[in-house]
């Protein structure tokens, strides 16, 4: 059961990956929701059922059906609290809905931006028009027809238009424990930035700053947070992840010392090098060689 899970998933993220776009219908402990890399895909899901989703620093609560919209550069989970938990899912790449004559940026959208409305309560006469839309994407790409992905396209725009003409949820971000919320957001988007699979997408965020700025808050607050939920500075946790990578890198890879750097924001090899050594007290020749 648990090879064949495994197989269903690996098949899945190939396809998602391949295709830059994936439509599915979810129930409440569909594994497909939980192992693609959030990363890289924009998501709208359409639900029924009652749930909280955390996004950013603020946590929805809702019940009823809602349509929520994920950007893989802001810090999301969902928890579903209710036994039936139903709807649609969609997951597509920016280069996959920009490859038309679309120019503008997702994350300028009013629904995928920080400060912006990620949930809006349904009616049911939308859902029933929304489902009937999510539908046919799921029909649509399987099917042969040669411009499927430029229609597929055209589906996602209706439901943004659909979704620009109703009224904001009135569902409201709540900070509970406002401290423990950025702390935990801030430990997620670090974790999200990994593994680095390519050495064409290096890493980009590689200091407090950068992560305060994604986040929307003031670097000291961040670091002040940080340190005072976790007893460690939010440069600490950066640099032990970063670490972490390099070593797997290192062990795993056949990359040159000077790829490895790149692929970790290291404008120059000798920079990693003494951050290495300077971490783990070997350079990292020496820990690809004692490693093997």
């Amino acid at each position: 059961m648990k090879d064949r899970v495994t197989r269903e998933v690996s098949k899945f993220n190939n396809e998602l990956k391949l295709q830059g776009f994936k439509a599915f219908q979810i129930e409440k402990d569909n594994t497909e929701t939980r192992t693609y890399s959030r990363k890289e895909f924009y998501k709208i899901c359409l639900t029924t059922g009652k749930s909280k989703i955390h996004y950013s620093e603020k946590t929805y609560e809702q019940e009823g059906t809602i349509l929520f919209f994920g950007n893989p550069h802001i810090p999301y989970s969902c928890e579903t609290i209710s036994s039936s938990y139903v709807g649609y899912t969609i997951l597509f790449s920016e280069n996959f809905f920009k490859n038309s004559e679309r120019k503008e940026s997702l994350q300028q959208s009013s629904f995928f931006k920080i400060g912006g409305t990620p949930v809006l309560k349904i009616t049911e006469e939308q859902r029933s028009f929304l489902n009937t839309i999510f539908q046919r994407m799921i029909k649509e790409q399987e099917s042969g027809y040669i411009y499927k992905d430029e229609l597929i396209r055209d589906y996602i725009s209706l439901i943004i238009h659909e979704s620009l003409k109703m009224e904001p949820s009135e569902i409201y971000g709540q900070n509970n424990n406002a401290s423990s919320r950025l702390t935990s957001v801030f430990l997620e988007l670090l974790e999200r930035q990994f593994p680095i699979e390519t050495i064409q997408n290096p890493l980009i965020l590689r200091t407090a700053q950068h992560y305060a700025q994604k986040l929307n808050v003031h670097v000291n607050y961040l670091n002040r947070v940080v340190k005072e939920v976790t007893g460690k500075p939010t440069t600490t946790h950066i640099t032990e992840r970063i670490i972490t990578e390099a070593k797997a890198l290192l062990q795993h890879t056949d990359w040159s010392i000077s790829e490895i750097a790149y692929s970790l924001g290291f404008e120059y090899p000798t920079y990693f090098n003494n951050f290495f050594k300077k971490i783990t007290g070997t350079n990292p020749t020496g820990f690809r060689l004692a490693e093997v």
